[in-house]
């Protein structure tokens, strides 16, 4: 579940930038064509900001496990007694009398010694392995997702009426991620709905603000 939370949170991201982003601008009273250039490059930079992000991030992951199973591996190699008796130590602080602990873990490693000391001594675990363009990818897609309706928005409606229809699209949205999240995290739904969208709002009426304050011409 926990890349399910990361997309909710991407788009929830990219929802509350390029809305804000785009109410700010079209407050300053551009044309159509400077709102909606707006709206595109903030998505476009954005998941791509979140794509390079996440792939530096989860790359140092990817090599520190990397790191750690070679070093598993040249132990296993060197002193494989040690390495059973600390399987077996491990076993033992989760329950098992050291007698049975000692027996599970010279059969897990008969059987796949790396893959023992890789899941319970280091926590890692083939289905949690680090995958840097896998983050990548879902990263900018979920965030391109989130800032998808902004943008969309921006083309169809009519100007006068863009910078109302985000605001009152944005807050439902963020509702329902803000919502969805705090299930995710197993926190009270309504709370984590309200304070998603309060911080949305606020986000757009700074940036409108900015934009009516300066209300430069733009096309």
């Amino acid at each position: 579940m926990a890349w399910v939370r990361a997309a909710v949170l991407g788009a929830n991201d990219g929802l509350i930038s390029t809305s804000s982003l785009v109410v700010g601008v079209a407050a300053a009273g551009p044309s159509r064509m400077a709102i909606l250039l707006t709206g595109v490059a903030g998505l476009t930079a954005g998941a791509l900001s979140m794509a390079a992000g996440e792939y530096v991030s989860v790359s140092s992951q990817a090599d520190a496990e990397t790191a750690d199973l070679a070093l598993e591996r040249h132990e296993l190699a060197t002193r494989p007694r040690a390495e059973r008796a600390e399987l077996a130590g491990i076993y033992v602080e989760r329950g098992l009398d050291p007698k049975l602990a000692d027996q599970v873990a010279a059969k897990l490693m008969a059987h796949d010694a790396l893959g023992a000391h890789a899941r319970d001594e280091l926590g890692i675990h083939e289905a949690t392995r680090a995958r840097p363009i896998q983050a990548a990818v879902a990263s900018a897609a979920s965030f391109a997702l989130g800032a998808a309706p902004p943008v969309l928005l921006s083309l169809l409606m009519p100007v006068a009426l863009i910078t109302p229809a985000i605001g009152a699209l944005t807050l439902v949205l963020l509702l329902v991620l803000g919502g969805a999240a705090a299930h995710l995290g197993g926190a009270s739904i309504v709370r984590g709905a309200w304070r998603v969208a309060f911080w949305g709002v606020i986000a757009m009426l700074i940036t409108a603000a900015i934009g009516r304050l300066f209300h430069t011409r733009l096309d």
